[in-house]
C-alpha cells in the first residue's frame, strides 16, 4: 500500500510539473493581410527587463522568419516587428494609429485607431508584426511563461515557445 501510495504521488508531481512548464502560446492575425506579398522584415523595438534578452528574443524571432523565407534589413523592411516581455501581471489597452499617428508606438497621433484588450501574465513574451507602409499590425504571438526569474530556464523555454508560436506562420489566408 505505502508502494502504491508512494509511485501515485511520484506520478502525480510529474504530471504537475510537467503542466506547469508548457508555455501557453496563442496567436492572431489580420484575415485581411496576403503574407505572400511580405518578405522583408527590420525590428522597431524590444522592451524586456533584462537588457541580455533582448539579443536572445530577437535571434530566436530571426532563426524562426529565416526559415519562413523572409530576409531581415537593417531598417525599411515590409514588416516592423515590435517585442514586449510584460514583467508583471497587467491588463493592456492597445491603440494602434494608422495614417497621421507618429512612428511605432501606442498612443498618440491622429487618423484612425484600433484598441485592443489584452491580460497578460507575468514572464509574457508577445511579438507583434506590423506592416510598414500603413502601420497596422498583421499578426501577434505571445507565449506566457516563457521568461521567469531564472536564467536557465528561459534559455531552455525561448526558442521552443518562440518556434512554437511561429509553427504556422505565415498563415494561409483564403480569399
Amino acid at each position: 500500500m505505502k508502494m502504491q501510495r508512494a509511485i501515485f504521488l511520484t506520478i502525480a508531481v510529474v504530471l504537475v510539473a510537467a503542466a506547469a512548464s508548457i508555455a501557453d502560446v496563442k496567436t492572431d492575425y489580420d484575415r485581411n493581410s496576403d503574407f505572400r506579398h511580405y518578405k522583408t522584415y527590420s525590428w522597431e523595438q524590444i522592451q524586456t527587463q533584462e537588457p541580455l534578452w533582448a539579443d536572445r528574443i530577437k535571434s530566436a524571432v530571426n532563426a524562426q522568419l529565416i526559415a519562413k523565407g523572409w530576409t531581415p534589413v537593417e531598417s525599411g523592411g515590409q514588416v516592423a516587428i515590435i517585442a514586449l516581455e510584460m514583467d508583471k501581471n497587467q491588463r493592456t489597452l492597445n491603440t494602434f494609429y494608422d495614417n497621421f499617428g507618429r512612428g511605432w508606438r501606442w498612443g498618440g497621433g491622429f487618423g484612425t485607431a484600433t484598441t485592443t484588450v489584452d491580460t497578460y501574465k507575468v514572464g509574457t513574451l508577445v511579438v507583434d508584426l506590423f506592416d510598414a507602409n500603413t502601420k497596422k499590425i498583421i499578426w501577434r504571438g505571445s507565449s506566457s511563461d516563457t521568461l521567469s526569474n531564472k536564467s536557465d530556464k528561459n534559455i531552455k523555454n525561448l526558442d521552443k515557445d518562440v518556434e512554437k508560436m511561429f509553427e504556422h506562420f505565415p498563415p494561409d489566408v483564403k480569399k
